[in-house]
């Protein structure tokens, strides 16, 4: 099968190949899916450079997001060839990601893809999509409260706003251009403000009747956390999915004295009880056709080095993708 692969880290045209590799055989309660499209996450360049990881194999195809139809079924599976899917954590804790004509998961990692979802869609679902699910589902908000999502022109951004908005939510998010500001609007977004052009407190103060949000979903603990208490009211909430840095500096005391709730999750690492709900959750989104998606590139499989390139440089507004087929 052809595949984007590596086998020491570094900078994506250095170290990133395409070429021929076994095609993988299904065990039993397998499945192998011929993939359509590859999504590229910031996950996928950070592991590339050795970030947070290091090269437990000799050789690894990468990324975890990806679409396609299953082809071969392994013992013991009640799935059918045939079948559009889409995958979670392809390349979490294995060698073998998404970047390749077929991939070999447990039958549970391939989820069923409405007929009204492409390839394409289905290839952000993995990490951007679950990730803000599960996000919207622990930070325990009710409708008519307000929450601050952070980086709203990023993937998992785009797909909170738009789920704190099905929950009635009034959405502020935090932008660093124009351009990214009409896209958090576009998603629905009630306020955005520019992080660049002036410090958050006195807006959302301002925002708020001077009481603070009841939420903010964190995609940086270490850069914004010092910021809560000119944000946050009392007995908010802040839901972690991501961070800059292995430590952060946190406004203990002042958590303390305020009741400040702060959840952690990796989506990775999400319980089967709760993937397994944000699963059900996004289905019915998807069929419903309550959820917009945002491909800015698509690009061959044989361009994979400068996909990682765009994700790492930050340089385009919402997804990118590999075409495989």
């Amino acid at each position: 099968m052809r595949a984007a692969f590596y086998t020491r880290l570094g900078a994506a045209r250095d170290v990133l190949a395409v070429g021929e590799q076994p095609t993988p055989i299904p065990g039993p309660g397998e499945v192998r899916v011929r993939l359509s499209v590859s999504g590229v996450n910031p996950s996928d360049w950070k592991s590339r450079l050795g970030i947070g990881r290091v090269m437990t194999d000799p050789l690894i195809i990468p990324h975890s997001d990806g679409a396609g139809t299953i082809d071969m079924l392994g013992a013991g599976v009640s799935r059918r060839v045939g079948e559009r899917v889409w995958i979670w954590n392809g390349q979490w804790k294995r060698a073998h990601g998404t970047a390749a004509e077929y991939i070999v998961v447990p039958e549970r990692q391939a989820v069923a893809l409405p007929e009204n979802v492409s390839f394409a869609e289905g290839a952000c679902l993995g990490i951007p999509a679950l990730t803000a699910l599960h996000a919207m589902r622990i930070s325990g908000l009710r409708e008519g409260q307000t929450v601050l999502i952070q980086g709203g022109a990023g993937s998992v951004a785009r797909y909170a706003i738009q789920l704190a908005k099905l929950r009635g939510l009034r959405v502020i998010t935090t932008i660093s251009g124009d351009d990214k500001a009409a896209h958090a609007r576009d998603a629905g977004a009630d306020e955005t403000i520019n992080y660049r052009r002036e410090d958050l407190g006195a807006p959302i103060k301002a925002l708020t009747q001077g009481q603070g949000v009841d939420a903010v979903i964190e995609l940086d603990l270490a850069r914004n956390a010092a910021a809560y208490p000119s944000l946050l009211r009392p007995h908010g909430t802040v839901v972690v999915y991501g961070s800059s840095a292995a430590e952060a500096p946190l406004p203990g005391v002042w958590l303390m004295r305020s009741s400040i709730t702060l959840r952690f999750f990796l989506v990775y690492e999400l319980s089967e009880q709760d993937r397994a709900a944000a699963i059900d959750e996004l289905t019915g989104l998807l069929k419903g056709g309550k959820l917009t998606h945002a491909i800015a590139r698509q690009l061959p499989l044989a361009d994979v080095a400068e996909a990682h390139e765009i994700v790492e440089q930050g340089s385009v507004i919402g997804h990118v993708v590999l075409d495989i087929a």
